[in-house]
């Protein structure tokens, strides 16, 4: 147990490969509704891209609010596990249960179709997924104090939780055509990633615990939740790391959703050529998240995240040259990947820092609400964007299918090409404008150092 000092002791590697399974646990389920949902969708169910955007921008809405909602339930939970720990355990079964739910769109169409759609694309990620995702990531804040520690975990965490995405992004489609290439093939492909993402949240629960415990937050008067939030309003940082996060997967939504039917429409490929391109893009990331971990502990993680955001800006610039060469595509893959990593390594240290910096800056400590509000930006971020991207390609014309076979105009084409080129290029350049007014790094050594000396003496 951790009083009033700082535990240095390091965290085991089981336990931090166990903290970062649970990730690849939500990559390989949300994964698949982040990446090939929206294709699923509008060319295996034949729904207009125009509505599935309406139901995902709406969603994404009761979603930031259902993000705040599970903060105060993390905040109010005491059980012989911790706070956050058991919504593992609670929610592993419903939640891979949500997953295979998505893809049962029943045939009838019209409105009991969408409104199937609205309720089990809600119930996945307006419930499922941020009762399992909130608590997960609150949990790295209990395990340890230790901001190199908890850089670590960010490092192992964030290489290898894209092996969740790698592994359906790469493998759904070709079994989506074993199967039989029909909405079933898509039921069964989404179970055996189900049971994956089940498996994997278990481990994560038996081998992460909450070990964290500040006496002096004991002997504090109850904080109401009101006090709480305002409190959380006035961290700065909190501001500046929720619009980090919320572009880190913004920057999955924009690739995910839209490079399938780039590679579909423009590249005349639906199988293996956009699991060739996200399987390199990936792996880059994986292999550079962590050969920036020594980087970022050196130079700070906000130096090495605003330079990777002028490497990955750069990077794109070069599919601007050639965008209907697969080689150019894959090498402008690579290189935006190679600058996205120090982000993808620094941004849950980040968080975790912010949770430090409240506690010093109002003397109130709440990692759950810390980790809901910043994630609140990323649920409806990445709502935005895809129901930008799907009215963007409705308003172009797009011919919506149940066979998977539909001959697209040339005003589609140019969407798909133009949402590809300005999306990657908004997010690198808003990264680096952001980590301009970040700068706890710098503050972290005697902000912690004036913790320690306030619990000594029993205050927060």
């Amino acid at each position: 147990m951790e009083n009033n000092r700082l535990d240095n002791r390091p965290l085991s590697w089981g336990t931090r490969f166990a903290y970062a399974g649970g990730d690849v646990a939500c990559n390989v389920i949300f994964g698949t509704v982040g990446t090939l949902l929206t294709l699923f969708y509008t060319d295996y169910v034949g729904i207009n891209p125009a509505i599935i955007g309406l139901v995902m921008l709406v969603s994404r809405l009761f979603d930031g609010v259902s993000d705040l909602v599970m903060g105060i339930l993390v905040e109010k939970t005491h059980s012989r596990w911790g706070k956050a720990r058991p919504w593992i355990l609670w929610m592993s079964v419903p939640y891979a249960l949500a997953a295979v739910l998505l893809f049962t769109v029943p045939r009838t169409p019209g409105m009991l179709q969408t409104l199937y759609i609205f309720v089990s694309y809600n119930f996945s990620t307006t419930i499922c997924h941020t009762a399992i995702c909130l608590p997960y990531g609150s949990l790295s804040s209990m395990m340890t104090r230790n901001s190199s520690e908890r850089e670590m975990l960010g490092f192992v965490r964030m290489g290898l939780s894209p092996l969740g995405r790698i592994m359906v992004v790469t493998f759904t489609l070709p079994l989506v055509k074993v199967f039989g290439n029909d909405q079933s093939a898509w039921i069964k492909a989404m179970s055996i990633w189900a049971t994956v993402g089940l498996i994997l949240l278990l481990i994560c629960f038996a081998k992460c615990k909450e070990t964290v415990e500040i006496e002096a937050k004991k002997k504090q008067a109850k904080i109401t939740m009101l006090t709480a939030l305002k409190a959380l309003m006035r961290n700065k940082y909190f501001w500046l790391v929720s619009i980090l996060w919320t572009l880190q997967t913004v920057s999955f939504s924009v690739s995910g959703t839209i490079l399938p039917y780039y590679c579909k429409y423009i590249f005349h490929d639906d199988t293996w050529m956009y699991s060739v391109l996200f399987l390199v893009e990936t792996l880059t990331l994986v292999v550079f998240v962590f050969l920036s971990a020594p980087l970022v502990r050196k130079f700070g993680k906000r130096n090495m995240t605003l330079a990777g955001a002028i490497v990955a800006f750069v990077g794109h610039l070069m599919f601007f040259l050639n965008p209907t060469s697969f080689p150019w595509l894959l090498a402008s893959c690579m290189i935006r990947s190679i600058g996205l990593s120090p982000l993808n390594a620094a941004v849950f240290g980040m968080v975790g820092d912010v949770v430090e910096y409240g506690q010093w800056k109002t003397h109130i400590r709440t990692e759950g609400l810390v980790f809901a509000g910043s994630s609140i930006g990323t649920k409806v971020g990445s709502g935005l964007a895809a129901a930008a991207m799907t009215s963007l390609l409705a308003m172009a014309g797009y011919v919506s299918s149940t066979t998977g076979v539909a001959a697209q105009p040339g005003s589609v084409l140019r969407m798909i090409m133009n949402i590809y080129k300005a999306g990657p290029l908004l997010i690198a350049g808003l990264v680096a404008v952001t980590c301009l007014f970040y700068h706890l790094d710098n503050e972290y050594p005697s902000i912690m150092d004036d913790l320690m000396k306030r619990e000594a003496n029993g205050e927060m």
